[in-house]
This record gives structure tokens, C-alpha cells and sequence, in this order.
């Protein structure tokens, strides 16, 4: 059970919701602060004081006043008419993360709506109806306000939710659910849709993904090296401890254990004229390190989000004050963001270079050409090694920053937008695509290593081929990849070959 209470969530809480293995429950605690801030909504209503987003229009209309009997309507028409987001829904984990994420901002006692509002996030959530959410439609400024507000208009009964892998309307899921819709109050609705949530919960998923690839790049890395005869001289710790960079460290560390004890190497260690390796062997420490920092920057970024409170106006309740800001601007997560893209394109680019070596008959040190035993005849891996070129290639587009544009709306009143949903959209997308180069390096790597028999590789490298050849078997002759390359990818999403070592 995760209880509720605006503070920080960490990464295991959030794979876990993000899986529906943890049922959530809003804290008492939580409840107390948002009945607290509510009674200064419910106040300023009574007294019929003009506040933003309890009685007035939103952005360039925030000049129009509301009167009391048309709050309800208020909050009603700002969720429907902001719920215009298009494009692919958010996948269940995605939604799942994104209705934690937005309960949790609830329950930090800043926003004014009362707890039953938290209360019915958290409903669907534990019965995983999830309200079909487009991944496309926010700047990420006031917020993620489309994919919030498909959020909002599955609590009321409106929209579409996904119930257990099947799709129904909102209000029959709720029926099926036996919860009854939720009937907006006054500033509500607002208190649903601004934030950065979406952009959160996608974002917080890919990184998540991107760590486990980036564990079993270096793992396919260390295979690429012996496959190549390589040397591990240059994983010596005191390389590293010379530079100081725990990402570098860590991962010389991880490769030195990998490869410690391999036949492989042993055969050649005397009397091999190369001085030194190419850079993408050699350099892998100092390049998947520095993608290893990169990485738990940006969660420790995203992690300070899940318990930031994004709405406007912000109310505090000890002094009865409704102020309004920016803290739903994703500025700070859509510079995450675009940091953590452009460093695994840059992953995704070494172990290209990998794969090029492996198949190339000028670099692959006596490897038959394109890891075939009948060169001409067969083509091998020649167009494996295009797919992940082509795959880098997309990669590189991506990798450009969503967060250096932004485009005025609202009448000019939201002059300057985040695009931080754009930025989490184009790093998942760079993650399956660097899931897959990996995967293509993993088979040819592998492929590699079979034609160095009967030497063995270390134990740990030895227990990864297995894995490998236990889905995909050895290339005897041509056949098509594409559904072995996906099984692999998928394999290493799953952290199937994150070995201990």
C-alpha cells in the first residue's frame, strides 16, 4: 500500500504503480491539508471575491468574472473544452503514472480541491479503469492541459477509458466500476489540468527503460570486444580514478568484471601488435559513463517533480492567500529531457560503430565477412547493420531540443511554452529505437563470439549468450531478422540480460 502525501515518490513506487502491483490510498495527512485549502476556496466563493480560476476565465479570458451560480458550469466547460488532445493514447503504465503523479500534486494541499477529488483518482487507478489519454496536444505550458484534461474527463463519466485491456466509455466504466461520477466544484476542473504530469509519467517510464539499456549496452559492448579480440587494459581502474567521474568508474568497473577470466583473451594476450583499440571498445567507459550520469541527472530531476505542486493559483491555507504563479511551466523537465535524448543517441552511435566493426571485413579482425559462413552467397548481417543505422539516423532528428521552441497561445496571454510533452514523446521514441540497436549489436556480437570456438568468453559473457540463443538461434544461413531483432529488444526491456556481475 502507498499512502498519498505530496511528497516525492520514489522510482520503485512508480514502476510498481505504473505495473498495478500497488494499490494507493490518499494519507490523512493529505486530506487535513487539502480540506484546509479548500475552505479558503469555498470562502472567497462565499464572500464573492474575484480570484483567478474559482470565478474568472482562463488565460485571455481571465478578465471575465463568473458569477456563483455558474462555477459548476465553469469547471464543467474548462475540462471539455481543453480535453482536445489527438494522436496514440498514453500506454496503461503511462496513464497509470500520470494519475498517481496528478493525485499526489493534489495531495500536497496547494490546489484547493477537496479530497474527494484525489479520492477518485485513486479509485480508477486501484480498479485500473484508465481514462484514454492523447499523447499529443500539450506545449507543457499552463501545463500538460489536453492530457490533463482527458484525465479529468474520465472522473466525471465523459471520454473513453480503457478497463482491463478492453475500451468503453467513460461513464460504463465507472457503472461496471460501481463509482459514481465526479461533480466538479468550484476551481476543480483547473486543479485537474494544470501541471506537468504527462510529460512526468512519460518521461519517468523512458528513463527507467534507458537505465536497463544502457546496462545491457555495455553488456553487448564487453561481447563486441572479445569478438573483436580486444583488450580490457583500458577498463584499469586507475584510468578512471585518474578522471573522477563515477559514471566512468562504475562502468570500467562493470566491464572489467564481464570480461575477467575469458579463454578468449588469454589466447591472444602475447604477441598482438595493436597497441590500442578503436574508440568505441576502448572509450566505452568514458562514453556510457558519462550517458550513466546524464541519466541519474535527469531522474533526480524527475523524481523532484512527483512531489512538486504545479497548479495556479497556488492556495496556502495558513494564510489564506491564492497567488498565482508559473510552477506548471516544464522548463525544468523538458531540459531533462532533451539531456537525456541527445545522450543516448549519442549511446545508440557507439554501438553502431560496434556493429560496423563486427560485419566489416577491413576492421573485424579475421571475422568471416558480415558474420556468414558463405560470404556472397549469404548477405549475413549487412542489413541488420543498415536497420541500426537507419534507427541512429532517426535517433539524431530526435535527439534535436523540443524545449528551445516554443510557440505563443492563448491569444499571446501563454507567450512562452515548454514543449516538455514534446521532449518526453521524442525520448521514448529514441529509447525503443536505442533498444533495438542493442539488440542488433547483442545478435551480432553473439554471432561474433561463435566464430572464436571452441574458446569460451568469461562466465558472465558465456551466461548472456546463452540468454541470447535461448531466443534467437544462430544465423546458419539467410533468413529474415526482423522478428528476432523485436524479440530481443523486448528481451531487454524486460531486463532479461541484466546479469549480475
Amino acid at each position: 500500500m502507498l499512502w498519498l502525501n505530496g511528497a516525492p515518490l520514489s522510482l520503485e513506487e512508480v514502476v510498481g504503480v505504473a505495473k498495478g502491483e500497488i494499490e494507493v490510498k490518499l494519507s490523512d495527512s493529505a486530506r487535513e491539508r487539502m480540506s484546509d485549502s479548500r475552505r479558503v476556496v469555498e470562502g472567497i466563493v462565499s464572500r464573492g471575491d474575484t480570484v483567478y480560476g474559482i470565478n474568472t476565465g482562463f488565460g485571455k479570458l481571465s478578465d471575465f468574472t463568473v458569477p456563483n451560480d455558474r462555477l459548476k458550469q465553469l469547471q464543467l466547460n474548462l475540462v471539455r473544452s481543453h480535453a482536445c488532445g489527438v494522436g496514440d493514447p498514453l500506454s496503461p503504465e503511462e496513464t497509470r503514472v500520470l494519475m498517481l503523479l496528478r493525485a499526489n500534486v493534489l495531495a500536497a494541499g496547494y490546489s484547493g480541491a477537496r479530497p474527494e477529488v484525489a479520492d477518485q483518482i485513486l479509485a480508477l487507478l486501484n480498479a485500473d479503469v484508465l481514462p484514454q489519454i492523447p499523447s499529443r496536444g500539450s506545449v507543457g505550458a499552463s501545463g500538460d492541459l489536453a492530457p490533463l484534461a482527458h484525465l479529468a474527463l474520465g472522473l466525471i463519466g465523459e471520454g473513453a477509458s480503457l478497463v482491463k485491456g478492453d475500451k468503453k466509455s467513460s461513464k460504463q466504466a465507472l457503472k461496471d466500476a460501481g463509482i459514481e461520477p465526479l461533480e466538479l466544484q468550484a476551481k476543480e476542473g483547473l486543479a485537474l489540468i494544470n501541471g506537468t504530469q504527462a510529460m512526468g509519467a512519460v518521461g519517468l517510464l523512458a528513463l527507467v527503460r534507458a537505465k536497463t539499456g544502457l546496462q545491457t549496452a555495455t553488456l553487448a559492448g564487453a561481447i563486441s570486444l572479445e569478438a573483436l579480440l580486444g583488450t580490457p587494459a583500458a577498463f584499469d581502474p586507475r584510468i578512471s580514478q585518474a578522471r573522477r567521474h563515477e559514471g566512468q568508474i562504475r562502468t570500467a568497473a562493470m566491464l572489467s568484471v564481464l570480461l575477467q577470466g575469458s579463454e578468449i583473451r588469454e589466447s591472444h594476450r602475447n604477441g598482438d601488435p595493436r597497441v590500442q583499440d578503436a574508440y568505441c571498445l576502448r572509450c566505452m567507459p568514458q562514453v556510457h559513463g558519462a550517458v550513466w550520469t546524464v541519466l541519474n541527472h535527469v531522474l533526480d530531476i524527475l523524481t523532484a517533480e512527483t512531489g512538486a505542486a504545479t497548479d495556479n493559483p497556488l492556495v496556502f491555507a495558513e494564510t489564506g492567500d491564492v497567488v498565482s504563479g508559473g510552477n506548471f511551466h516544464g522548463a525544468p523537465l523538458a531540459y531533462a529531457l532533451d539531456y537525456a535524448a541527445i545522450a543516448l543517441t549519442d549511446l545508440a552511435s557507439i554501438c553502431e560503430r560496434r556493429i560496423d566493426r563486427l560485419i566489416n571485413p577491413d576492421l573485424n579482425e579475421g571475422l568471416p565477412p558480415f558474420l556468414t559462413h558463405h560470404s556472397g552467397e549469404s548477405s549475413g548481417f549487412m542489413i541488420a547493420h543498415v536497420a541500426a543505422a537507419a534507427l541512429l539516423s532517426e535517433c539524431k532528428v530526435l535527439a534535436h531540443p523540443a524545449s528551445v521552441d516554443s510557440v505563443p497561445t492563448s491569444g499571446g496571454k501563454e507567450d512562452h511554452v515548454s514543449m516538455g510533452m514534446t521532449s518526453a514523446n521524442k525520448l521514448i521514441q529514441i529509447v525503443t529505437n536505442l533498444e533495438r540497436v542493442i539488440a542488433i549489436e547483442l545478435l551480432a556480437a553473439v554471432q561474433a563470439i561463435e566464430f572464436r570456438r571452441p574458446l569460451k568468453s568469461s562466465t558472465g559473457i558465456e551466461k548472456a549468450i546463452a540468454v541470447v540463443r535461448s531466443l534467437v538461434p544462430k544465423l546458419e544461413e539467410d533468413r529474415s531478422m526482423s522478428f528476432e531483432i523485436q524479440l530481443v529488444a523486448n528481451a531487454i526491456r524486460g531486463g532479461e540480460l541484466l546479469l549480475p556481475v
